[in-house]
């Protein structure tokens, strides 16, 4: 089969390669540790990915990935960056991360949804990966997350949004006619995008 490009010039099968070497690539254990916590050394998280420290970005993506390797959002809805020995806060303005590009597997009932975020997460959208569309204040509508791992998502960027609405089918769910997407065996309603 000749390999076809995605919106983002990117060679399709890329993230599908991506995705299973990012079953190699080992996220530290953070669920599992309890550090004290150690309070807010002026870390944050913008809501366009950027990182800042003490209001300064942090410009090295390879530090910018390590903290996101150790980021870990409790129970309390607040993000701390967590190592075996201490815990301090990161401000989030919206989602730590963002899906900054998708590729499609298959067609229809079939079809898989991958991923890539802006520190390189590589997720399928399915059960363990689902879509959550949260209802804007401003302007109406529905902003896009998916889990990445943990309590940890991402915000959908807004062409690649663009780009599911464009997959988006209707189904009968629960007796009604429902429109939204199939990826990993498991259908994601899109609220609104039948009109």
């Amino acid at each position: 089969m000749p390999e076809a490009e995605t919106r983002q010039g990117l060679k399709l099968g890329g993230l599908e390669a991506a995705l299973r070497e990012a079953g190699d690539r080992r996220i530290p254990p953070v669920e599992c540790w309890d550090p004290p916590y150690c309070g807010d050394i002026g870390l944050r998280i913008l809501r366009d990915g950027t990182w800042l420290y003490q209001e300064s970005a942090i410009r090295r993506p390879a530090l910018v990935k390590l903290f996101a390797s150790v980021l870990r959002r409790d129970a309390d809805g607040r993000h701390y960056l967590v190592t075996p020995v201490e815990k301090v806060d990161v401000a989030v303005e919206d989602a730590p991360f963002l899906a900054v590009e998708m590729e499609v597997k298959g067609k229809g009932r079939r079809q898989t949804l991958i991923f890539r975020s802006n520190v390189d997460d590589v997720f399928a959208l399915g059960d363990a990966h689902p879509l959550r569309l949260a209802p804007q204040s401003r302007g109406g509508g529905n902003k896009p997350y998916v889990l990445v791992r943990g309590r940890l998502e991402a915000l959908v960027a807004r062409s690649i949004y663009y780009d599911l609405v464009d997959l988006a089918v209707a189904e009968r769910q629960g007796g009604k006619e429902a429109v939204g997407l199939w990826s990993g065996g498991a259908f994601f309603p899109l609220p609104g995008a039948d009109s």
